[in-house]
C-alpha cells in the first residue's frame, strides 16, 4: 500500500480480524437470534411497519444527500478510483466545464471538466461542452501575490467552446483516459525550500484524490528537477510527466487540474483536506519515495565494510554545515562538545549535487538536527515526528526563522528549540560598533527593506557560538530523547530504510 495513501487503510487488518470475530461469535446463537427476531415481530406488526418506513426513508435521505455533496465522502473510495478533481458543490456545479477558484491568497486554481484538448503552440486547453464562448487565464505557480515571480510563469488560456464546433478542433494525437494535473516548476526553483514549499507538498495535496491514476502537466519544464525528484513523483503518478512547452501533440483529457493548492508554509491544514491528511501523510510519501534507494545504499555499506557495524546507545545529532554566509566558523568545537554530552555526531553538508536518498537516510535515522537558518532547514520534514530541531537564529532573522522553519516543525510534531545568537556570537559584531543599529536594532535595518536584510544578515554574517550557552541546548535534548527511550540503539553503518 502507497504509504501516502495508507491513512485510508490503516485498520483494514484489524477490522477484518474483528469482523471475523463477530461472525463467529453470530454463528454461536445465530438460530436465537432468528427465533427471538420472529417473535418479536408477530407480536408487535405495527412497530415493526413504522420500522421499516423509518429505515427506507433514512435510506432515501442518505442517498440524496450523497449525491447533493459527493465530495464529502471520496475518502471512502476504492484504493484505484479515480477522485473527481471538482471543489466542493457549494463553488462550482459538478458539471461545470470550467471553474475557477480565484479566492486565495497564494493560487489560482481551476477545473476542467469533459472534452478537454492541450495546444500547447498557443499556451492553451481547448474545453469543448455544452456552453457558450468564454475564457479564463491562469498561471499555475503557488506565489501569486508576488507579481514579479508571477510575470516569469507562462499563462495559461482555457477556452471553452460550444460542443458542436469540437469537429474543427485539433484531433487527439494522445487519447487519456485519466485526469492530469498542471503546474510550473518556474519561479523560485532551484531553492530547496521553494521546491518543496512551492512545489512538492501543494502537488501531493492536488494530486493525493486520484491515487497515482494522474499524469503531470508541466510548464517551464526542467530535466533535472524531474531527475532530482523523480522518487516522489513516481509516487503520486504511475506515469510519465509531459513537458507541456515542448511536447506539440494534442493530448485529450476528460479532467484536468490547473494550478496547485497550498495551505501554508511547509504545512498541510488536516481540515482543509477530504481525508484529514497532514504532514506525517507527506512524511509516508518520503518514506516510499526514498526507501529503495536507501536499501540499496545500505548494502553496498555492509558489502564495504564488511559488517552490519556495531549497535550503537548513543543518540544521533546531524548538524547541517554551511559555507560561505551564516557559516557555523567553530563548528568543530560544535561536535566536539555534542560528543562530549553523549551524542553520535554525522556533519552534513548538502550539495545542489547530493543525492536526497542520502540526505533523507542521514535525518530520517537522526535523533537531533542542528543547522543555521536557511533553505537547507527544509530538510527537517526528513525527519521523523519527536525527533528535536535545534535552529540557530543569526541577527536579524528571527521572523524569517520561525515562520518559515519554527512552526512547520512544531507541525510536523517535532521538539523545536530555537537559539537566538547574541551580538557578540556573530561576525557582524566585528565589524560594527556594538551601538550601530545593525546590532543593537536589527529591526530597523530590515524596516528598510528586503535587499537590507538579505545583504546584512542573510548573506553578510556567519556564526562563533558561545558554548557555555549552546551547551545547555544540547544537555536539554539529550535528557529529553534519554527520557523518552531515544537514546540510539541502532547499528552505527546504517539508516533507517524504513
Amino acid at each position: 500500500m502507497a504509504p501516502h495513501h495508507q491513512h485510508h487503510h490503516r485498520s483494514l487488518l484489524p477490522h477484518s480480524r474483528k469482523a471475523q470475530e463477530g461472525e463467529d461469535e453470530q454463528d454461536d446463537f445465530k438460530v436465537v437470534h432468528i427465533s427471538a427476531t420472529e417473535h418479536w415481530l408477530a407480536r408487535k406488526p405495527r412497530s415493526s411497519f413504522l420500522r421499516l418506513l423509518f429505515i427506507f426513508l433514512f435510506f432515501t435521505f442518505l442517498l440524496i444527500f450523497i449525491s447533493r455533496f459527493p465530495l464529502l465522502f471520496l475518502s471512502d473510495l476504492p484504493y484505484r478510483e479515480a477522485i473527481s478533481p471538482l471543489p466542493p458543490a457549494n463553488f462550482c456545479s459538478l458539471s461545470s466545464a470550467l471553474c475557477c477558484d480565484r479566492s486565495a491568497f497564494r493560487t489560482d486554481i481551476c477545473f476542467l471538466n469533459g472534452d478537454i484538448r492541450t495546444r500547447s503552440s498557443s499556451s492553451s486547453f481547448l474545453i469543448f461542452s455544452n456552453s457558450s464562448f468564454s475564457e479564463e487565464r491562469v498561471r499555475p505557480y503557488t506565489r501569486k501575490w508576488e507579481a514579479p515571480i508571477m510575470s516569469t510563469i507562462n499563462e495559461l488560456r482555457l477556452n471553452l467552446r460550444p460542443a458542436n464546433l469540437s469537429e474543427t478542433g485539433p484531433k487527439c494525437d494522445v487519447q487519456h483516459n485519466i485526469s492530469a494535473v498542471v503546474f510550473s516548476t518556474g519561479g523560485y526553483t532551484g531553492n530547496v525550500y521553494h521546491e518543496f514549499n512551492d512545489g512538492l507538498i501543494p502537488l501531493y495535496l492536488t494530486s493525493r484524490r486520484f491515487n497515482r491514476r494522474v499524469i503531470f502537466l508541466i510548464l517551464e519544464y526542467h530535466d533535472w528537477w524531474v531527475s532530482k525528484y523523480g522518487d516522489v513523483i513516481s509516487v503520486l503518478s504511475d506515469f510519465p510527466a509531459i513537458d507541456f512547452s515542448a511536447d506539440s501533440r494534442t493530448h485529450c483529457f476528460p479532467q484536468a487540474v490547473v494550478g496547485l493548492q497550498i495551505h501554508d508554509e511547509l504545512a498541510i491544514d488536516a481540515n482543509r483536506t477530504a481525508g484529514n491528511e497532514t504532514m506525517a501523510d507527506f512524511h509516508q510519501v518520503l518514506d516510499e519515495a526514498y526507501r529503495p534507494r536507501i536499501r540499496s545504499i545500505l548494502l553496498e555499506q555492509k558489502q564495504e565494510d564488511g559488517e552490519q557495524g556495531k549497535l550503537e546507545q548513543r543518540p544521533k545529532l546531524v548538524v547541517i554545515c554551511r559555507n560561505g554566509s551564516r557559516a557555523i566558523e567553530n563548528e568543530p568545537e560544535l561536535a566536539a562538545l555534542a560528543e562530549e554530552v553523549g551524542f553520535r555526531v554525522e556533519l552534513l553538508r548538502p550539495e545542489k549535487t547530493t543525492e536526497l536518498a542520502k540526505i533523507y537516510m542521514a535525518l530520517n535515522s537522526s535523533d537531533v538536527m542542528i543547522g543555521v537558518h536557511g533553505a537547507a532547514m527544509t530538510h527537517l520534514l526528513f525527519m521523523r515526528p519527536g525527533s528535536v530541531f535545534i535552529q540557530i537564529v543569526p541577527l536579524g532573522l528571527d521572523w524569517a526563522a520561525e515562520t518559515y522553519y519554527g512552526q512547520p516543525a512544531a507541525k510536523a510534531k517535532l521538539r523545536y528549540e530555537s537559539y537566538r545568537i547574541l551580538a557578540r556570537e556573530s561576525s557582524l559584531s566585528r565589524e560594527y560598533g556594538k551601538d550601530d543599529p545593525v546590532l543593537k536594532d536589527p529591526e530597523s535595518v530590515n524596516a528598510k527593506g528586503w535587499e537590507a536584510t538579505k545583504k546584512v544578515y542573510l548573506d553578510g554574517q556567519r556564526v562563533r557560538l558561545d558554548m557555555v550557552r549552546f551547551r545547555k541546548r544540547l544537555v536539554r535534548a539529550h535528557r529529553y530523547l534519554v527520557s523518552i527511550g531515544k537514546a540510539g540503539r541502532r547499528r552505527s553503518s546504517a539508516g533507517n530504510a524504513g
